[in-house]
């Protein structure tokens, strides 16, 4: 059936937390959402939903660029199928990040990481971007603020800084055809990745070295015990997803939200010098 003005959106990372939280949200609200997901059991608990506009697209590995290519001609055939014309938003959500110094941390989840969190947006992008000119699309960005570094938390905050350098290039570059780059600056938000964190954690330390170990140790346990005091005032991802909703329907959407706990003061720290900033995290 025919639904040409339909609006349609592909989110990664959909299987839990924020993607999760948008892809039902928006759902819920008319639009005809992609959520992209890795495992066929996360697929399967989305179709369970019962939500007709959320159509799972498994597998979506960031990662693996066939997962990419096929997610991209799966959506092609379905906005076919359905009338409509083209995609009208990517939100690149996937990724999630884990605790360790530089020193210690482990190469092979560092480089998933940044494939997810880089390689894999810019490689969806190069699929998609022919649906989203199509669409009168737009291209949306979930991220931390990743100006402000943070010890033992490179692995997200150093993707935040590549992420932001991407995301504001896109919008000079794709400005000719109207489609503004969004970025959705969250703060501390309360998603299942948090205590898995703390999980890896664990688990890493008690597989480094005790020569390792010891040089970073009581760090770490202040890091972690900081970390945890902030969780109980972590913000419901779905504010994020009524953020998204909002982005997604301004008729000229400004080129930053922010939303969640703390994220005021991250976006004042982001505005400051960043020797300054840098000395401000030292002393933390």
């Amino acid at each position: 059936m025919s639904n040409h003005n339909q609006k349609a959106v592909l989110v990664t990372g959909s299987s839990s937390g924020i993607g999760r939280a948008c892809g039902m949200y928006l759902a819920e609200r008319g639009y005809l959402v992609f959520a992209g997901v890795r495992k066929g059991e996360d697929a399967d608990k989305l179709a369970g939903l019962g939500l007709k506009n959320l159509v799972p697209v498994c597998p979506l590995d960031m990662t693996k660029p066939e997962d990419i290519t096929g997610a991209g001609r799966t959506i092609e055939e379905e906005l076919s199928k359905r009338g409509i014309p083209g995609l009208y938003a990517v939100l690149n959500n996937a990724g999630g990040g884990f605790i360790a110094p530089l020193e210690l941390m482990d190469i092979d989840k560092w480089r998933r990481e940044t494939e997810t969190r880089l390689v894999g947006p810019v490689a969806l992008l190069q699929a998609t971007l022919p649906l989203l000119r199509k669409g009168g699309g737009r291209v949306l960005w979930i991220q931390t603020p990743g100006l402000m570094p943070i010890a033992f938390d490179a692995s997200i905050h150093a993707c935040d800084f590549a992420s932001n350098c991407l995301s504001r290039t896109l919008g000079q570059e794709l400005k000719p055809w109207g489609i503004p780059s969004i970025q959705i600056r969250c703060g501390a938000i309360s998603t299942p990745s948090v205590e898995r964190s703390y999980r890896e954690l664990a688990a890493s330390m008690a597989q480094w070295s005790s020569a390792g170990l010891e040089l970073y140790n009581e760090a770490l346990r202040k890091t972690e015990k900081s970390f945890r005091a902030m969780d109980a005032g972590r913000s419901d991802p779905e504010m994020i997803a009524r953020l998204v909703f909002r982005a997604l329907g301004d008729r000229k959407p400004k080129r930053r939200y922010h939303a969640g706990a703390m994220s005021g003061v991250s976006a004042v720290m982001e505005c400051l010098p960043h020797p300054l900033v840098d000395r401000i995290m030292e002393k933390r």
